[in-house]
């Protein structure tokens, strides 16, 4: 079959709207036609070549959201009709790591993902007969994709497909770290660093589990007073005496928990030292640049900090995004707050162009 689709060509320049053939499904995979689909930092990072393990060409694009079209043999989660969110974080629920219950990284299709192909080692994506590799296991900057049924959320028909593709990385990544990786406790001081996608989402998160103040700390005055509308009671721009900044609000302690999603290793290094002193804990959300090192002061740990890391904010994808758009359909959970801007395919550019001109959260390919 033959379909539009936004590929990557070179390193450093425009994609290239085009069109492309895509093979049907093979046992355990899903045909899914996409509806909606979040313009991501990730997919422009990979576009800027600074990714070490970003490959050309490939069909960039992750945060999906659409609607079962065909499955492959085997497949019993899901069914054509079906409402799904495409996961480049899948849940096979059988690996080691999956049974193991302590992380959210499963190791079923690792391998192959990560080098552009579909679990057997081939890609379903073609041009002029020649392959094109897949990017994270979803190329979802195209009409159809073809995924692993392992990588596919089920979720309720209800929701608008604009606002649930967020939930297949940004969102959900700020949202998990604060609900279900920091656990975040009722009535705690939480600070975020950063109030972009992630931040907010970790803003929204600190929220639902009943923190009693959460500052947030961005340059940008718009996204400082878009923090408020997801539940921050402080913000400030931040800079070299972010931490003084915080110290100065929690009697000198610091914060009992601390996010980070803004990726620049200067400010993971803040929201470290800016952790409460006996048991503060640092998530680390951002990615940061090729070769970059985080260095920490061995005393900040030794008085009873900790950090950790949380891809796709420790969220299993088959079992909390679903959870998450319950959620928002039943008005617990705002997400309307973070699409900017609706743009076509033909756009996706001028999503990239918004991004690096901080205009708004997420700008969302339709598709419809």
């Amino acid at each position: 079959m033959k379909m539009r689709a936004a590929v990557l060509e070179e390193f450093g320049q425009p994609l290239v709207v085009q069109e492309v053939d895509i093979a049907p499904p093979k046992a355990g995979e899903v045909l899914v036609k996409i509806h909606a689909c979040g313009v991501c930092h990730t997919d422009l990072y990979t576009a800027s070549g600074a990714d070490p393990s970003g490959y050309k060409p490939c069909v960039l694009g992750h945060e999906g959201a659409g609607i079962v079209e065909e499955v492959g043999e085997g497949v019993t989660s899901v069914a054509p009709g079906d409402h799904v969110v495409t996961l480049f974080s899948p849940e096979c629920g059988e690996c080691i790591h999956c049974k193991s219950g302590k992380t959210n990284i499963c190791l079923a299709i690792r391998e192959q993902q990560g080098k552009g192909y579909l679990p057997d080692g081939t890609p379903r994506l073609s041009r002029g007969g020649e392959p094109l590799r897949h990017f994270m296991g979803t190329s979802t900057f195209a009409e159809y994709t073809v995924m692993p049924e392992i990588a596919l959320a089920k979720v309720n028909p209800d929701a608008p497909f604009d606002k649930i593709c967020l939930l297949a990385c940004g969102a959900t990544t700020g949202l998990a770290a604060a609900l279900w990786k920091a656990e975040v406790e009722k009535g705690s001081t939480v600070a975020v660093f950063g109030a972009g996608m992630v931040g907010l989402g970790a803003v929204a998160g600190a929220k639902l589990r009943g923190a009693e103040r959460i500052f947030v700390i961005d340059p940008s005055e718009k996204r400082r007073e878009l923090a408020m509308q997801f539940g921050a009671t402080e913000t400030f721009a931040g800079g070299d005496d972010a931490v003084d900044q915080v110290l100065a609000r929690t009697d000198g302690f610091g914060a009992d928990y601390t996010f980070e999603a803004t990726g620049i290793v200067s400010v993971m290094g803040q929201a470290v030292e800016a952790a409460r002193m006996g048991w503060g804990l640092c998530t680390i959300l951002g990615v940061a640049g090729k070769g970059e090192r985080l260095e920490i002061v061995p005393r900040f740990l030794i008085t009873g900090r900790k950090v950790q890391g949380g891809s796709f904010g420790g969220a299993k994808g088959r079992t909390h995004v679903p959870q998450l758009v319950d959620m928002y359909v039943g008005g617990e959970l705002e997400l309307d707050g973070f699409v900017s801007h609706h743009i076509t395919l033909d756009e996706v550019n001028k999503g990239f162009d918004l991004m690096h001109a901080q205009d708004g959260i997420r700008s969302v390919i339709m598709f419809e």
